[in-house]
């Protein structure tokens, strides 16, 4: 077991328990989820610097306004994506992961509070559709959301097929869509693997995309050329 494993583990647990009643207590202050969402930014933070993470964030300029709700769509290289994005992303924007990770003790619970929306594919297509459904009013009602278009890590180069049912969150709700692609997570916790090592993370924020006048399929097809090209200059 390498030192950074270590290190996560034995101060990460620690930290994590002396968080989460401020998780809690933003959730009984802010009923939204936002002060419980910057607690596990803080959380985030953390856990980055105990396990060595150096993050490089490019094109922080193409973000909008804090306060514009969006769809941020992000390519999915590992499981320290999460903590990455959390971290230096600066909107509020709500989750939408495995109901599994739900139940996960402390973490889990304060994705619960945070508001992140909860979706279970094992249920069959109504299930997924409450949960899209679901994302879609929190957009409209001026949160936003963050969508992984491949639906399960890649840690190779390129990306896989996307999936289009995320953008139907942007196309219903008017929102538009943010291009996102990161790249260094795979170094940290290989695949299927608990070892964490030391690495460098870059980010590479693309401008906005207007899914007006478009369908789903063509919104997809739109972002995922973007984010190859947001790809290619980070891995180069």
């Amino acid at each position: 077991m390498s030192f950074r494993t270590l290190v996560v583990w034995l101060l990460g647990i620690p930290v994590t328990l002396v968080l989460f009643p401020f998780a809690l207590f933003g959730y009984l202050v802010d009923r939204t989820g936002r002060m419980t969402h910057r607690v596990g930014a803080l959380w985030c933070r953390v856990v980055l610097w105990l396990a060595g993470v150096r993050v490089v964030v490019k094109g922080r300029e193409n973000l909008p306004e804090k306060d514009t709700p969006c769809v941020f769509a992000v390519n999915h290289k590992g499981a320290f994506d999460i903590p990455v994005l959390h971290a230096f992303l600066p909107h509020d924007f709500k989750w939408i992961a495995k109901k599994s990770l739900f139940y996960i003790p402390l973490v889990g619970w304060a994705m619960w509070l945070a508001g992140y929306i909860p979706i279970d594919r094992r249920l069959g297509g109504r299930a997924y559709l409450k949960s899209v459904n679901d994302a879609i009013e929190r957009v409209r009602s001026g949160i936003s959301v963050i969508i992984f278009p491949e639906g399960t890590r890649h840690p190779e180069r390129g990306l896989l097929p996307f999936k289009k049912g995320g953008f139907v969150i942007a196309t219903k709700s008017g929102a538009t869509v943010v291009p996102v692609a990161i790249s260094g997570t795979e170094n940290v916790m290989k695949k299927g693997g608990v070892t964490i090592r030391p690495a460098t993370v870059r980010v590479n924020i693309g401008g906005c995309i207007n899914p007006q006048g478009m369908d789903d399929r063509t919104l997809c097809e739109l972002t995922k050329k973007t984010i190859e090209k947001l790809l290619k200059e980070i891995e180069q």
